[in-house]
């Protein structure tokens, strides 16, 4: 739970007229803004009642981006050698985590100039060097927020061991994990240990993943710190708007009549979308049916699962170009009369876009902000849309799975040997 003994909480925050200088203040805020959370609040024990945990994680998020910012700058000659000379970039992760990958991959591409894309982790351990791709030196970036899971540690613990050139950072929300102590005596590694509070206590990941994201989004601006913490400032800014302006709305679209959810980004904003889709999944067990897209993707096969019973969330570019061929798939949707109601993110949404029960978050600042870096705001939205659902459905958000199908960290399972002709 949020408590006024929260170390750190300024960072970022307003003051009291227009925001915060800790995060129980934050809280307090951001519920008497929103009834719909103001009630969750005042219930006499949030945690007991099964989703004061979750709450707390999501509205936290925007006042501890500037802190993994600041965890990473310190980081900054480090990361430099690792990156000197590499010839590709394997942003590595499981489940959630490999969707934070997604939501870097495209910027720190065309920032290094160099490749760099998103490799699953289960990906390495079962193919191990042919999972990579082959040019060298590479550098493995891997992000958890146990580092707990099979894949996090048995991916770099296998490359530590089979290849010399492949250095190693890692970015994670616990540094007690074995991937952090795994790597932490390497030398060929850099890590990256951010705030405990951002070591989720629920099962889903929410605070963990944004987090995991705004730190090691600093890979591709190296050389521009200041740029860079003025970027996540702005960010933050962004997600409080968002936490104070849009849960009452959101949660009338969550507790809507769907029974299936298709989330469409692009670039960078793909990720956010394979995330909220995941959200949505994993905190209604699975009564939801969820599938994330890109926006011109949709079309090749996929609208078919697009019902008129079906919530389409659509993180809308800034950019002119992209924006114009989104706004045609959504022009197309809204012929063909497709899904029970939409919900679009983004800055100056054309009104055009918009039927009679579509909600509309308009967020400030994205523009200016630019797609590759606004993957997080969408990810906060996302988050809001599953827990409303979730406790629509009658489930606990700290622990939707109650039949305990899944759980916090994957269940620990055998890495094996490949023989050498494998590797």
């Amino acid at each position: 739970m949020i408590s006024d003994e929260s170390r750190g909480a300024g960072t970022g925050a307003r003051p009291r007229a227009k925001g915060t200088s800790t995060l129980a203040e934050w809280a307090e805020l951001v519920g008497e803004a929103n009834p719909v959370i103001g009630e969750l609040w005042q219930a006499p024990d949030p945690v007991g009642a099964g989703y004061g945990y979750t709450l707390s994680e999501i509205i936290q998020q925007p006042l501890l981006w500037p802190d993994s910012a600041e965890r990473a700058i310190a980081r900054a000659d480090s990361l430099r050698r690792s990156l000197d000379g590499v010839q590709t970039v394997a942003l590595t992760g499981s489940g959630s985590s490999v969707y934070a990958a997604e939501c870097l991959a495209l910027a720190l591409q065309n920032e290094l100039g160099i490749a760099a894309g998103a490799i699953a982790g289960g990906q390495l351990v079962m193919h191990a060097l042919r999972g990579m791709p082959p040019r060298r030196p590479a550098l493995m970036v891997s992000l958890a927020r146990s580092g707990d899971s099979p894949e996090s540690y048995g991916a770099l613990e296998l490359f530590l061991a089979l290849d010399r050139d492949v250095r190693h950072v890692v970015v994670t929300c616990n540094a007690a994990g074995r991937l952090l102590r795994s790597a932490e005596a390497h030398p060929l590694t850099t890590c990256i240990d951010l705030d405990p509070r951002t070591c989720d206590r629920s099962l889903v990941m929410t605070s963990s993943f944004t987090n995991l994201v705004v730190a090691a989004r600093f890979l591709g601006m190296l050389d521009q710190a200041e740029e860079y913490r003025r970027m996540v400032a702005r960010l933050a800014e962004c997600g409080r708007d968002v936490l104070l302006r849009y849960p009452q709305a959101i949660a009338r679209a969550a507790l809507a009549d769907f029974g299936s959810g298709v989330f469409l980004g692009s670039g960078c904003r793909f990720g956010a979308a394979r995330e909220a889709a995941l959200k949505m999944q994993e905190m209604t067990a699975g009564r939801i049916f969820t599938f994330a897209e890109t926006f011109l993707g949709l079309r090749h096969g996929p609208m078919a699962s697009v019902h008129e019973d079906t919530l389409i969330v659509c993180f809308l570019s800034s950019d002119p170009l992209r924006r114009a061929y989104e706004s045609d798939l959504i022009g197309e949707l809204n012929r063909k009369g497709l899904g029970r109601l939409k919900v679009i993110v983004g800055e100056r949404i054309p009104p055009s876009l918009l039927g009679e029960n579509d909600v509309a978050v308009e967020v400030p600042g994205l523009g200016a902000i630019g797609d590759d870096n606004v993957a997080v705001i969408d990810v906060v939205v996302g988050q809001l849309l599953a827990f409303f659902r979730c406790r629509g459905e009658g489930l606990n958000p700290d622990a939707p799975s109650a039949g305990g199908v899944i759980h916090r960290v994957v269940e620990k399972f055998t890495i094996h040997t490949l023989s050498r002709g494998e590797q």
